[in-house]
């Protein structure tokens, strides 16, 4: 099996977010180690990852809440920590936890102080997103579940109709109900308004219908950087039966993710050219009796899990115009 040689940069001239060679340390452990990210603009870009892979870390130090110790990180062209007024007035953000230091102030006074620092804040927007997500205004922010300051975050993050949104598990402590609802203001809200996402999330199903780029860390760094369309052209998922027992994955030179065998029926998810693909497995003597591309879930948990220590020789990593 060899590894798959994934893109891990994106062919955009003027991404809304990038990082250079992100590197972020806590001690002795490194959350991010030399992080290269492309976000385009208009993009709706799903980062996924396992725990502890630098997401959140990676999120915070886009807004200037924590200083990385080398690299460099841009959005909109400007580094946040040069100007982070300019940049946080142009982000609306969901943050992963939802402590806040004030829990004494009422949301009606939270939303009302929040809105101070946003020239762009629309009123008449904001009451609508308290209508349709049923926030407590008149409750301490202190007092609220995690679902329901999931929903005041929202608004906070929305009504001032930013061009850039991070979401950092977006629908977190939300039951079925309320993330169906969430997940709809959200695509509501990109119909009306031009904005570029980046979610951060590891329900990655929830944004199966709005994300058109998909990203996947691990330890630190991207290991695969694309546009959802290369996903559906390059990668699927082939049932093959091999009548003679034979392994036809050896000697084919293919770039294999993910196997799972049933008595002569072999079924693989592989990065390449269907066609090339195809032609491999026959020659290797398999009949292929199924290709189909795979949902954005399908590709992030393929890319997630695939098998590195399989490689039986590695490639120089190819940017996205390359594949």
């Amino acid at each position: 099996m060899i590894r798959p040689t994934m893109p891990v940069r994106l062919d955009v001239e003027s991404p809304v977010v990038e990082t250079t060679g992100l590197v972020k340390r806590f001690g002795e452990t490194a959350a991010l180690s030399g992080l290269d990210l492309q976000v385009p603009e208009g993009a709706v870009y799903v980062l996924v990852g396992p725990n502890g892979a630098g997401k959140t870390t990676a999120l915070r130090v886009l807004l200037d809440l924590l200083r990385p110790d080398a690299g460099r990180a841009e959005l909109f062209g400007m580094e946040p920590r040069e100007r982070p007024g300019e940049v946080r007035a142009r982000i609306g953000y969901v943050p992963e936890r939802q402590d806040f230091h004030y829990g004494w102030i009422r949301v009606r006074d939270l939303i009302d102080h929040h809105a101070r620092y946003h020239p762009r804040w629309d009123p008449g927007y904001a009451g609508d997103l308290i209508e349709e997500l049923e926030v407590p205004t008149d409750r301490k922010y202190a007092r609220l579940s995690k679902g329901q300051a999931r929903r005041v975050q929202l608004v906070l993050a929305l009504a001032h109709r930013p061009p850039l949104l991070l979401l950092d598990e977006p629908t977190d402590g939300l039951d079925p109900v309320g993330k169906k609802k969430v997940l709809g203001l959200v695509a509501d809200h990109l119909a009306s308004t031009p904005t570029t996402v980046l979610v951060s999330t590891h329900l990655v199903y929830e944004a199966e219908r709005l994300g058109d780029h998909l990203g996947v860390m691990k330890e630190g760094r991207l290991t695969a950087q694309l546009p959802r369309e290369k996903l559906r052209d390059r990668m699927h998922r082939y049932l093959l039966r091999t009548p003679d027992g034979r392994d036809p994955v050896e000697g084919a030179d293919l770039e294999v993710l993910q196997r799972k065998r049933a008595g002569r029926e072999l079924q693989l998810t592989v990065w390449g050219e269907r066609s090339d693909v195809v032609g491999r497995l026959e020659q290797a003597g398999a009949e292929v009796r199924e290709a189909s591309p795979l949902s954005l879930e399908e590709s992030a948990l393929a890319l997630l899990g695939a098998d590195e220590r399989s490689a039986a020789r590695t490639r120089r990593e190819p940017t996205a115009a390359e594949v």
